[in-house]
Order: C-alpha cells, then sequence, then structure tokens
C-alpha cells in the first residue's frame, strides 16, 4: 500500500482543501482521507504542500515524431530501432510531463498500435489516419479512395484492434498541398466511415481544419473533432450554430493547443494566406466551451520543434488562456479525457486507476503549476518523482 501525504488534492473535477492523503493498492485507488491519518503497513510519502491530482491524459500525440521539424514526412525513413527509439524518447518526455494516458492519432504502418503494451504509460492508438489520395498523411498508409475501400479501412483497424478511428476530413499544415481551407472526403464518405466504425465498436475522431470539414463531420456523427479551426475563407469562422450542434451531440473536441517558440517563418506564412493565428486559436476554444462543448487536452505532440512531446502544461495554461476556468481546464486533461477515451483514470476516487501527480504549487489558483511536475505514480508505483529520500518512510 501506498500513501501519499499533499497540501491539497485536484480530484479530475473539484478542489480538495488539504492537507489529503491518498491510499493506493493494487494499482488502484482504495480513498481519498483529510488530513494525514496513520495507514500502518504503508509506505508513507511526503509530498509536503505539492498539489496532488490523476495523472494527465494527452488525447493527440505522434509517437513517432521525434519533435523537430519536418516530423511526419520522416516517419518512414526510419528504421524499427530508430522508431522504437523515438516512440521510447516520446513516452520519456511525456512521463516527465506527467501524462500518464496518451492517444497516438497518426502512425507509421501500424507502429504504435502493435506495442502499445510494452510501456509504463497507457497507450491507445489509432493507426494510420484514413486519408484520400495523396491527402493529408498519406506517407503513414492511410490513403483510401470510394466507399468500398473506406469500409474496407475502417474493418482493417478493427481487425487490428484500434481504440479509434481517424479520418482526414480536411488537409493538413504538415502536408503541403493538401486543402487545408476545403475538404478531402464527402458528408456521405466520413458517414460510411462512422457508420462502419460505430458497427465495430469504434468511435471515430475526425481531424478538421476547415469550416466545411467541421460541419460535414458534425453532420456525419462522428464522436470527436480535432483542431476544430474552422477556417473559411475569411479566416476563422465559428457560427455559434455550429457550436450548439456540437455540444448538442457530445462530440468532444481537442483544439491541440500548446506550443514553444515561434513558428517557423514558412508556416507563418500559410497560416497568413488562410486568415490563420494561435491566438484567433486560443480564443475558439473559450468561445466553444462557453457553449458547452467539451473539450479535452491534446497537443499534437511529436509533430515539429514547436511542437514537442511532453508540453501538456502548456496546453492546458492556453485552455485558460481562452477563457476555460482553471478547474474546466485541469478536467478537460484528467476526468473530462478520461471519460472521452472510456478508460478507468482520471479521477481521485475509490476504485479508479492509481495514476497520479504531484505538481509544485496550486494549479487551481496558478495553471502554470501544472508545468512543475514533482512525483508521477502509476498503477500505485512512483516511476518518477524529485524528491528527496527522506520524504519516504
Amino acid at each position: 500500500m501506498l500513501a501519499l501525504r499533499a497540501g491539497r488534492a485536484f480530484d479530475g473535477e473539484h478542489s480538495l482543501a488539504g492537507p489529503v492523503t491518498v491510499l493506493t493498492e493494487n494499482g488502484t485507488i482504495k480513498a481519498v482521507e483529510q488530513g494525514h491519518p496513520d495507514v500502518p503497513g504503508a509506505e508513507i510519502v511526503d509530498l509536503g504542500t505539492a498539489t496532488v491530482l490523476p495523472g494527465l491524459i494527452d488525447t493527440h500525440v505522434h509517437l513517432g515524431g521525434d519533435s523537430q521539424n519536418g516530423a511526419l514526412d520522416r516517419l518512414p525513413t526510419f528504421t524499427a530501432e530508430q522508431r522504437d527509439e523515438v516512440i521510447k524518447d516520446s513516452l520519456d518526455r511525456h512521463l516527465r510531463a506527467g501524462v500518464t494516458t496518451v492517444r497516438d492519432l497518426g502512425d507509421h504502418e501500424w507502429s504504435v498500435v502493435e506495442q502499445r503494451d510494452r510501456h509504463r504509460q497507457r497507450v491507445l492508438a489509432s493507426g494510420p489516419p484514413i486519408t484520400s489520395t495523396k491527402g493529408h498523411c498519406w506517407s503513414m498508409g492511410g490513403e483510401t479512395a470510394g466507399e468500398d475501400e473506406l469500409r474496407r479501412a475502417v474493418r482493417e483497424r478493427a481487425e487490428r484492434e484500434v481504440d479509434v478511428v481517424k479520418i482526414m476530413a480536411s488537409g493538413g499544415f504538415a502536408t503541403p498541398g493538401t486543402p487545408v481551407s476545403g475538404c478531402q472526403f464527402t458528408e456521405q464518405e466520413v458517414r460510411v466511415v462512422v457508420e462502419e466504425a460505430h458497427r465495430h465498436g469504434l468511435p471515430v475522431t475526425a481531424h478538421a481544419h476547415s469550416l466545411d470539414a467541421v460541419q460535414r463531420a458534425v453532420a456525419a456523427g462522428v464522436d470527436g473533432i480535432e483542431h476544430c479551426t474552422c477556417l473559411t475563407d475569411k479566416g476563422i469562422q465559428v457560427p455559434a450554430q455550429l457550436m450548439d450542434a456540437i455540444a448538442e451531440a457530445d462530440i468532444v473536441v481537442c483544439h491541440t493547443l500548446g506550443t514553444v517558440g515561434q513558428p517557423p517563418p514558412q508556416l507563418l506564412e500559410v497560416w497568413a494566406k488562410v486568415g490563420m493565428s494561435y491566438a484567433r486559436k486560443v480564443d475558439t476554444a473559450g468561445r466553444m466551451h462557453d457553449h458547452g462543448v467539451k473539450t479535452v487536452s491534446g497537443t499534437d505532440g511529436g509533430i515539429s520543434a514547436g511542437k514537442p512531446h511532453g508540453i501538456v502544461g502548456i496546453s492546458v495554461t492556453d485552455l485558460v488562456k481562452g477563457g476555460l476556468p482553471n478547474a474546466a481546464a485541469l478536467a478537460a486533461a484528467t476526468s473530462q479525457a478520461a471519460k472521452a477515451l472510456s478508460v478507468s483514470k482520471g479521477v481521485l476516487k475509490a476504485g479508479w486507476d492509481a495514476d497520479i501527480i504531484a505538481v509544485q504549487g496550486d494549479p487551481m489558483r496558478d495553471i502554470t503549476a501544472l508545468q512543475h511536475v514533482t512525483t508521477v505514480v502509476i498503477g500505485g508505483q512512483i516511476v518518477t518523482t524529485t524528491l528527496p529520500a527522506d520524504r519516504r518512510e
């Protein structure tokens, strides 16, 4: 048994006044108690004034990406050994950032799908995204054309036991020449993917930058939307009716916020051409939340130097900058994300998986505290900590 003593807690939904003690046993949370009760036989870890909260969840990563510019284009060039080393390094970066569950939304020829169970963190994966001929991320191996082939592509993913089906409803900035402001599939084609995936018990999430692609995805009945940028020939335009429709349909949105440094000049040039700005994208996240849209954390980690692995804390901070209350932004990275991924994580309550982190400070008052992780527990076992030895009994 492990007993984590801390100054306060966030249980995935609410702040808990401290001091608190979280008890874990056999990989699950046994209790969350006020104060620091005696627990005979337990390993006691004194986290001091730190805040404990559920392990963080990044719902949109590319573990095969090496966090350098052009990462997705390089995926097919890696040897098996290089690929495995990149995936391991990616997960290590997430671990240091307090991420105990990740969802990979695009690998090269099933490389992440085939090794989901090898790692300390919980890894969910989509395999190669379903994309159009020479469409966004076509080099990952998911090119598909026509309704029959789309059904076949979904069946292959079901046979490989993926956790989610991803479809590229629009083009993307990382694949020059694809229709970022347009669509890669018709509404009927997206609906075919959704119907076939649901028949196999799989959710569908749609990569969608253009307003048209978002509208088609909503009409087709997807379960999630990635980016949800809503680009038009007049820049980002997000109709209130669309936000209400997304909320009413219970579609989960990952805005893929979080970035470091300045975007490269060539990307800024492309953004300028389509009326895209990062500040506007951050603002859109807040507006959608105000309309009741369910938001989850996700970084698009690994695709470039500006989107390295392990920046979920920055992503959550950007949600707050967009207007989400601290508690809602924290839930987006814990309980809300866990619910969207259908995993028994993201909550500090008895019976839930004992994936827990500690951070310096109080993220309910200062959300940047989330970027200062001191201890990570997975399945009731401490896997990384900066605590001195004398804080453990």
